[in-house]
């Protein structure tokens, strides 16, 4: 592993003068193409990779996600009085771990789980898929509240990988409903100004009006938001930022490592590859995190794709 020099400190303070635009400071998900993205991406990252059959396990999960964003009507529309009441008070409107879940999102986890290739998965995979498949609402219900809550139990990993992908779905469908110019950023602006999640990865963009901008993207929902450069999304702080990077890459992923929390956060640097996806190639960058944390680094906040353990795990 390299560490380049550490980024600049400092934080932006708008336009200096006419001409230059101020980044949009919420970009809404499109569930038309978020998880269609994903899948293509990982796809093409799988080729040759180390981990190239758990990618394409992960590639298969993205493409039966998008059947679901694109099969299922879209989501309900969030309460307006509720979510009013929600962005005045500087608070998540579709906060995850109290949002009222339509009973919608079961049927997309069942148009998942139908979709979803199996002829090649290991046995305890396709036993997950058939004990998700033979539980009634109310299970289903629970298992979703322990998975938003961080509180699953060893039991039931095999099955959260598949519950996430639905719930990822649902509140993306759920996101892109509300209106982007009535969200405000949270206080802790290292959380999601929708669902209240934490970030999957950095995207440092290079196109559009305000290059070089940093978009955080949720982990649940899909929402980007932006968050100033140079300062750590864990504790705010500059003094002691680095950037990570392993030895030979062509620096399209690195991690933003804070010595004053000792944690870290994914970066892409969309200029090295205009296809970057933050989903995927946070996912196909499983080595970077194994570097960063033998160094002393914790991450910021997990991939919920992840929280049930190793990409063995994960895929069977």
């Amino acid at each position: 592993m390299r560490q380049a020099e550490a980024p600049p400190s400092g934080k932006w303070t708008g336009p200096s003068h006419a001409g230059v635009k101020a980044p949009e400071p919420i970009l809404p998900p499109d569930p038309a193409t978020r998880f269609a993205a994903t899948a293509q991406r990982l796809e093409r990252l799988a080729a040759g990779h180390p981990l190239e059959a758990w990618l394409r396990f992960m590639a298969e999960l993205a493409r039966a996600q998008h059947a679901v964003a694109t099969a299922l009507a879209p989501a309900a529309t969030p309460d307006p009085a509720i979510t009013a009441q929600a962005i005045e008070a500087r608070l998540p409107p579709l906060a995850a771990d109290g949002h009222r879940r339509d009973a919608s999102w079961r049927a997309g986890l069942a148009l998942l789980l139908d979709t979803i290739g199996r002829s090649e998965l290991p046995l305890a995979a396709r036993d997950a898929i058939a004990s998700l498949q033979q539980s009634d609402g109310a299970t289903l219900e629970q298992l979703a509240d322990r998975f938003l809550r961080g509180a699953l139990a060893a039991a039931e990993v095999g099955s959260a990988v598949y519950v996430a992908a639905a719930l990822q779905v649902y509140f993306t469908g759920s996101a892109a409903r509300l209106k982007a110019g009535d969200l405000r950023l949270l206080e802790e602006r290292a959380l999601c100004p929708c669902c209240g999640s934490p970030s999957v990865a950095g995207l440092i963009a290079a196109s559009g009006g305000t290059p070089g901008t940093r978009y955080l993207y949720c982990s649940l929902c899909s929402t980007a938001w932006n968050h100033v450069r140079a300062v750590c999304i864990t504790c705010g702080g500059t003094r002691r930022l680095s950037l990570q990077a392993i030895e030979g890459d062509p620096g399209l992923v690195k991690a933003e490592t804070c010595g004053e929390c000792h944690t870290y956060a994914k970066l892409l640097y969309q200029v090295q590859d205009m296809q970057a996806d933050p989903y995927a190639d946070d996912l196909a960058s499983l080595g970077l995190d194994l570097l960063v944390a033998e160094a002393g680094y914790a991450r910021h906040a997990p991939n919920p794709l992840l929280l049930v353990g190793d990409g063995e795990a994960v895929a069977g």
